[in-house]
């Protein structure tokens, strides 16, 4: 058994105490002892050799759960690289320097964006970004085959090929890897597309496939995908947009192909997301429900990734609280780590069958969840 499942006990105690002898009915729940019951939070660290932090990942592994961000002085300073904790025996690691934009030359560039990644034969893959901004960064991956411990020297993926924007690839039937992406161009305003990077043999090949424009020719500016996986392996993407609202687009083919994008009802203030398909077959996305700033950070829920419901406010305070990245763990729970005001990385843990949802009529937040 994997060792995220051992904050199941946390998570369960939220629901308050055992009853012994005779069984007494539940009392009813508010909607706030209800959310306080469905989720557990803290920092992955309290101090740290670095003055800002933003844009984590987490992945599970044979051993638990790890983490990564980038840090620095600030976004875009020489001096951010990619920074990693793991969670062994109940706490997290002190976090380490795992990687950095040191190039032969001796010039230094700031790193971005790291994505993690279990492969299949276990293998963890550490995706991230190195260069002067998004306009002209380039990928770059490393692996660990201790799950997080120790790493390989980093290597430059293929020409063309970034890997994994910011929210993790997703494992097809097939063994093919579909790697959610995007690029900015470097004119100003840039325009921003969205595409998907198709890794086989354990990343030695590589395809790409972009969304049609639409008919009508008006295309969104978009970056940033999160994959789902509706059943009979069709695909659908969510992701942040200029336009005010989260995106979607949708494949049928395995994501070799998919249709134009379009604007969903969620709102998006050009921050990112992530999303996540559970078990039980319901689609769980990580948000602000907002069209201006970072902050609220929400959780909504849905049946069929078309219509949503309101579940959960995580952060609601003013400050910034983005960058969200969603997994499930392989004991059911949810864990979701954001950036807390670019200083701290935050990590909260769901129990999704504790999630009560409320519908979001003309996609306005319900009263009911705060």
């Amino acid at each position: 058994m994997r060792r995220g499942s051992a904050m199941l006990i946390a998570v369960q105690a939220l629901g308050g105490s055992a009853v012994t002898g005779a069984a007494r009915p539940a009392l009813p729940q508010s909607p706030a002892q209800e959310r306080q019951s469905a989720f557990r939070s803290e920092f992955i660290f309290e101090t740290a050799p670095f003055a800002s932090a933003h844009a984590s990942t987490i992945a599970e592994t044979r051993e638990g759960l790890v983490a990564a961000w980038f840090a620095g002085t600030r976004e875009g300073a020489a001096d951010v690289d990619i920074w990693l904790s793991r969670h062994v025996q109940g706490a997290w690691t002190r976090p380490i320097d795992v990687a950095i934009g040191l190039q032969s030359s001796g010039e230094r560039y700031p790193c971005w964006n790291p994505v993690l990644f279990e492969a299949p034969d276990q293998t963890l893959m550490l995706f991230y970004r190195v260069g002067a901004g998004p306009q002209s960064w380039w990928g770059m991956v490393q692996t660990s085959r201790d799950d997080g411990r120790t790493w390989t020297s980093a290597r430059r993926l293929p020409d063309g090929i970034l890997g994994p924007i910011k929210n993790k690839p997703v494992l097809l039937p097939d063994g093919a890897v579909i790697a959610p992406s995007s690029t900015e161009s470097p004119e100003s305003p840039s325009h921003w597309r969205v595409h998907f990077e198709r890794m086989s043999d354990g990343g030695v090949t590589w395809t790409a496939a972009f969304p049609p424009a639409p008919a009508d020719g008006t295309e969104i500016d978009a970056i940033q995908p999160s994959i789902l996986v509706h059943p009979g392996g069709r695909l659908q993407a969510l992701g942040r947009t200029r336009a005010q609202r989260v995106f979607e687009t949708w494949s049928d083919d395995a994501g070799r192909t998919w249709t134009p994008l379009a604007l969903t009802a969620l709102p998006n203030p050009n921050s990112g997301i992530d999303a996540v398909t559970l078990r039980d077959g319901r689609y769980l996305v990580v948000y602000n429900h907002t069209t201006r700033g970072r902050s609220p950070l929400n959780v909504s829920v849905s049946n069929d990734g078309k219509t949503w419901e309101a579940a959960l406010v995580l952060e609601d305070a003013s400050g910034e609280y983005s960058y969200p990245a969603v997994i499930q763990s392989s004991d059911g729970l949810v864990h979701v780590t954001y950036t807390w005001q670019r200083r701290r990385i935050k990590h909260v843990v769901i129990d999704p069958m504790r999630l009560k949802s409320y519908p979001m009529p003309d996609g306005r937040w319900p009263q009911a969840v705060r």
